[in-house]
């Protein structure tokens, strides 16, 4: 037993919930004082889904546990954390435009129109479809071309901006939820983006993905109308095997092909 589940064991007086003790190397890390990812990534780092340590309804015994150790534990110290909460009604990349301001950079829709006028930094970008993702592939990889999609926030400064970079021939990519809403938010993409989006995110990688990182789920892998034939390929997975994986949950899959791709080296 660890120095937190004791605690909350004799202190609390609740019972340790199932799984209490996979968090003792998230609290190691909050008590060293080491800069971890967004919180989504920490949860699905532990084993758990990412919105456990965020939604108290996604699990709320482990979500009543970590609030309760962070309150009298660390008593209510900051956590040294990165954080996935961009603003919702702008485009935010990284190394995308030219410019000497710190990256990402977000644009709000005021400056969406003075775009054409930046040329770009890169030739090819990634689309990654959740913000924590984002910031987090960012850390990790800092002079990589990044687009923040932003969930399913299609507002109208990132569509005009997504679809003036596409006819620029910017070369892009797209990275998101293998879950029926992930494939959705996908196919809308795809209808924005008249390019092959989904080089990396094939069929065939989704299906291993979803045998080795796959979690079951009947609502989240139930069927979904989408028009883009491959994503229709990964849609039929997803809700065949009823299992779903998150962005989270594939960053040691993507390092290397993302790095693959952005250096013109097959990915197949």
């Amino acid at each position: 037993m660890s120095r937190y589940t004791e605690m909350y064991k004799n202190e609390s007086g609740n019972k340790l919930p199932e799984n209490a003790e996979k968090l003792d190397v998230l609290f190691d890390k909050i008590n060293a004082g080491i800069q971890l990812p967004p919180r989504g990534q920490q949860a699905v780092d532990l084993g758990f889904t990412a919105h456990t340590l965020n939604d108290s309804k996604e699990n709320p015994v482990i979500y009543k546990y970590y609030q309760w150790i962070l309150k009298h534990f660390f008593d209510d110290k900051r956590i040294d954390e990165l954080t996935s909460q961009l603003i919702g009604t702008s485009f935010i990349s990284a190394n995308i435009f030219q410019t000497n301001l710190p990256q990402p950079v977000t644009l709000n829709p005021w400056q969406v129109d003075f775009m054409s006028n930046i040329p770009f930094m890169n030739q090819k970008a990634i689309i990654v479809e959740n913000n924590g993702v984002f910031i987090w592939l960012h850390k990790l990889h800092p002079q990589w071309p990044l687009i923040n999609q932003s969930g399913n926030d299609f507002n109208e400064s990132y569509n005009k901006l997504l679809k003036y970079l596409a006819d620029k021939n910017l070369k892009m990519t797209y990275l998101g939820d293998l879950d029926s809403e992930g494939i959705r938010i996908a196919d809308r993409v795809s209808k924005i983006v008249d390019q092959d989006l989904f080089s990396i995110q094939t069929p065939e990688r989704v299906v291993d993905w979803l045998m080795r990182f796959g979690k079951e789920d009947i609502h989240r892998t139930e069927g979904a109308l989408v028009e883009n034939k491959i994503l229709k390929e990964e849609m039929t997975s997803i809700y065949v095997f009823k299992r779903f994986v998150e962005q989270e949950q594939l960053i040691g899959e993507y390092e290397p092909l993302i790095e693959q791709w952005l250096k013109n080296i097959s990915v197949d």
